[in-house]
């Protein structure tokens, strides 16, 4: 077993401080739809920001392990790491609005709009890794 966590360790990771990313995205989410604005768009905008910040973070230390804070290194880092999150945030805020006219616009739980939200999450998180493992915290040979 400790064979197996060792080799899938980093995708462990990614998949526990993902869900904790997806959750802080959902939990502002939903605060903004319920106290905020009825603009889903706008909803998912404000989650996006917070979650972003959250997962740079979380990836940095815990995920990919990068260590380095020097200056160049972080602000590359950081600076890929937005590029992407941008790229796979106008998916995760314009794909539930596509998903909504297809039809999908279901509310669960009392939520508007959350199967096509949870369907954009499940996008987003697969993109998220592929981005931040190979091009985002790539590991020098």
């Amino acid at each position: 077993m400790k064979e197996l966590i060792k080799k899938y360790k980093e995708v462990l990771m990614y998949l526990i401080f993902g869900g904790a990313t997806t959750f802080v995205n959902w939990l502002v989410y939903v605060v903004m739809v319920k106290a905020v604005t009825d603009n889903l768009t706008v909803a998912n905008a404000v989650a996006w920001v917070i979650a972003v910040s959250f997962a740079f973070v979380t990836n940095k230390l815990f995920v990919f392990e990068s260590k380095s804070w020097k200056v160049g290194t972080a602000i590359s880092e950081f600076v890929k790491f937005i590029a992407a999150r941008v790229a796979t945030g106008v998916i995760d805020i314009f794909l539930p609005s596509l998903l909504f006219s297809a039809g999908l616009d279901g509310t669960v739980l009392g939520i508007e709009g959350a199967v096509a939200k949870a369907i954009a999450s499940i996008v987003v998180i697969i993109l998220n890794y592929v981005f931040s493992k190979l091009i985002v915290f790539r590991k020098k040979k």
